[in-house]
């Protein structure tokens, strides 16, 4: 079993006790549930297409950042441009909680991106509910049917969905009108290491009606120049702006590299 059965599998456990604790009908009545969202594939389009990410740790490294205020981050990605954030909600590999998304739309009027593995309808439900714009999908995880039903429920809350895959056959999966964005993750789930070529080798086989992606391991100007030019026009950045005292800062002036 690898690392991504794992999670799903602790995930569907905890849902059967959230449902209790938070019923469904209980989100539906969040004051946000009804709130006018902000779309995260306009401002891909109209900015450098930076996605910044927010997030304290993951399953291959146990710190990258304990020590900073969420809503510090949430205005300082604001204030660098960003064209939306990205906010990992997962605690036990992750260590983020759905209070973070809440916070972070206290703090910003940014595109908030909900980072989580979506397995079942609830946590739609609950992304909307506590301000998420989007939902991540990720395609390694679902079957089509499944995608199908979480990205017309999204779409139907007034959310857009960002639709993951790693190669071909998800990709191939995954191709349907109820999906905005598409990425594609260089990082291999099983061994963790990173490759831009897998960027390069799918885009092409994505349809050109969705904004495209590419996500993980971007850490140089030079890289987003270079997948650019093959056709990307969203770039998902977790770690390299939260290794850093000041994220905020930190993107601000990659977002100027990418400017010159």
């Amino acid at each position: 079993m690898n690392i991504l059965q794992h999670i799903v599998n602790d995930i569907q456990k905890d849902l059967v006790l959230k449902k209790q604790i938070v019923p469904i009908d209980r989100l539906e009545s969040s004051p946000l549930f009804e709130r006018q969202t902000n779309s995260l594939r306009q401002r891909i389009v109209e900015t450098e297409g930076i996605i910044a990410e927010h997030k304290r740790r993951s399953p291959s490294k146990q710190n990258i950042n304990f020590g900073l205020r969420l809503a510090d981050v949430a205005q300082g990605y604001a204030s660098a441009g960003v064209a939306g954030m990205s906010v990992l909600t997962n605690n036990q590999y992750f260590g983020g909680s759905i209070e973070d998304l809440l916070l972070a739309r206290q703090a910003c009027e940014l595109p908030l991106l909900r980072k989580e593995f979506i397995v079942n309808e609830y946590q739609v439900v609950e992304a909307k509910a506590n301000g998420a714009d989007a939902i991540l999908l990720i395609a390694a995880c679902l079957k089509r049917q499944d995608i199908q039903t979480l990205s017309t429920l999204a779409q139907q809350l007034g959310m857009e969905v960002l639709l993951e895959v790693h190669n071909a056959d998800e990709l191939e999966k995954s191709i349907m009108p109820s999906i905005d964005m598409i990425g594609v993750n260089n990082r291999d789930l099983t061994s963790f290491s990173v490759n831009l070529e897998t960027s390069k080798s799918l885009v092409d086989q994505i349809p050109t009606e969705f904004v495209k992606l590419s996500e993980s391991g971007l850490t140089l100007a030079e890289s987003v120049f270079e997948l650019r030019d093959c056709g990307y026009q969203g770039f998902l950045m977790g770690e390299h702006f939260m290794k850093t005292d000041n994220p905020g800062v930190s993107a601000q002036n990659f977002i100027k590299s990418l400017s010159k």
